[in-house]
């Protein structure tokens, strides 16, 4: 009992310790490893012994090192993402692969974005002082900014005001690029 009572506690204290660490509340840490808010609560509390899967969606999602979750260590050296493990959102003919860390939601937000010939995309305004830099690596980029608009080439960069409704839109093809909004 008393083992197990110590597993138990220090893995909650490790699950709990790396989400605050990372600044995620119980609603995020469910979201972003598909385990329910009610369950992290009760791990964290060492209330419930977690699967084997579930404690891998949590590692993944808290960039924890699953094999030192008891000992509480962060894992070594290079985080990877594979290409095909990146998350990916279909929107309007535009394919958005999101790059950036999940802690980084809100206050810096990388991604790759793939628009079909003709694809849109458009957005409303961002938090005030919000800013948008777009690197366009393959095809032409119309984009827009309030009032403003601007023709983009390969390899051009735009950076723009995102407090305000943007868009992007492909023309005269397919294109790609990589948006990074940060936050002020």
């Amino acid at each position: 009992m008393n083992a197990r009572s110590d597993i138990h506690d220090r893995l909650a204290t490790s699950l709990r310790a790396a989400r605050k660490a990372r600044g995620l509340s119980l609603d995020a840490a469910a979201k972003l490893s598909g385990v329910s808010r009610s369950m992290v609560s009760q791990i964290e509390r060492g209330e419930s012994s977690p699967t084997v899967a579930t404690l891998w969606a949590l590692t993944q999602a808290l960039q924890l090192d699953f094999a030192g979750l008891l000992e509480g260590r962060t894992a070594p050296g290079i985080k990877v993402i594979r290409a095909g493990s990146a998350p990916v959102i279909q929107r309007g003919g535009v394919t958005i692969r999101i790059l950036s860390a999940p802690e980084n939601v809100g206050r810096h937000e990388v991604y790759e974005l793939v628009f079909t010939p003709g694809a849109r995309l458009t957005s409303d305004a961002h938090n005030h002082g919000c800013r948008e830099h777009l690197t366009v690596l393959e095809g032409q980029l119309l984009v827009v900014s309030g009032e403003a608009d601007e023709a983009l080439c390969q390899g051009d960069v735009a950076r723009y005001p995102a407090d305000r409704a943007h868009e992007i839109a492909a023309e005269g093809g397919a294109a790609r690029a990589i948006l990074i909004v940060q936050d002020s």
